[in-house]
């Protein structure tokens, strides 16, 4: 009886050993997902210049956004990359609201509240680019991503921080300080390196405006911080110091090419700024895009190479 009792005692011993050994592992949680639509959206868009509103097809406004954005004639999957921007950002900028409370509508076609749009642009690598990506959108742990660009980082690129002076939410799917040598190859030579002659007038000006204080007529001027990839955080006018990012709009961000700065000096009553790359550097290069375009790179391995623990979802069909 005893023996009996001892075996039926192993028996169960090892049948719970056995069990408890082949428990399966926990599932971890998926990341959400955006919300997938059955069939391509329709949104509204208001002319900026007309005062119009219109609705119109997702894809056909995305195809005139990379028309405008990027040179229609370069490399199908350069302008794919964009156009995987493009719809990002419309997604991302319709969640927002952020045009809806300025006109009632999705999007404009003001490239300071949505993006460029120029349909007079469009050809054919344009609409195969877009036609090639689809429906497709970058997310970071299931939420649509900021989807900046710029021209060129100038081989180097920014956080959104230091590019942008971005501090609203969290962005840690931007690659910074990353070395982007392919931004600056076969690029123009006023993006490898500019000069800009800024009158002292000017100057003090975008300073007041800025900071609201009037630093008077310039006579000194010298960069009073950097960031981590080189760029000038923050600029001293006089004995005012302001933000570098606020500076460069307040001039005029196609006259100050960038914050990339490689020599602050002042000559004869004007600010003389030298620097490398044109754009705040914080995202995607379009420039080195197209160069990685022409080496063969898809447009999703383009988008990775910025963008990092990312996801490209395709929304529809």
């Amino acid at each position: 009886m005893r023996k009996q009792s001892l075996l039926i005692f192993t028996l169960i011993l090892l049948v719970t050993m056995f069990a408890g050994g082949c428990k399966q592992a926990a599932k971890k949680p998926q990341a959400p997902t955006p919300e997938r639509f059955k069939e391509e959206p329709t949104i509204s868009l208001y002319n900026n210049e007309t005062g119009q509103k219109q609705q119109i097809k997702l894809e056909k406004y995305v195809t005139g956004v990379v028309a405008a954005e990027m040179d229609p004639q370069w490399p199908v999957d350069a302008l794919a990359a964009q156009a995987i921007l493009a719809r990002t950002f419309t997604m991302e900028n319709i969640k927002s609201s952020r045009v809806k409370g300025l006109h009632g509508t999705d999007v404009s076609t003001s490239v300071e509240e949505s993006q460029a749009y120029d349909p007079s642009r469009i050809n054919e690598n344009v609409r195969q680019a877009v036609a090639k990506t689809r429906g497709q959108v970058i997310t970071y742990q299931g939420n649509y991503i900021k989807a900046w660009f710029s021209a060129s980082n100038g081989g180097k690129t920014a956080s959104a921080a230091e590019g942008l002076a971005y501090h609203k939410t969290p962005t840690p799917y931007i690659k910074a300080n990353i070395n982007d040598p392919m931004s600056v190859q076969n690029t123009l030579p006023d993006i490898k390196q500019w000069t800009a002659t800024i009158p002292g007038y000017k100057v003090r000006e975008a300073v007041k405006s800025v900071s609201g204080t009037d630093p008077g007529p310039l006579t000194s001027a010298s960069i009073a911080e950097k960031g981590s990839s080189g760029r000038a955080i923050k600029i001293k006018i006089n004995q005012t110091i302001i933000g570098g990012p606020a500076f460069r709009l307040a001039v005029g961000s196609t006259e100050v090419r960038s914050m990339f700065l490689t020599n602050v000096a002042v000559q004869n009553g004007s600010l003389v700024l030298t620097g490398k790359g044109y754009g705040h550097g914080v995202g995607m290069s379009q420039w080195g895009a197209k160069n990685m375009a022409e080496q063969g790179t898809s447009p999703q391995d383009i988008i990775k190479f910025y963008f990092k623990d990312i996801k490209i979802n395709k929304l529809y069909d």
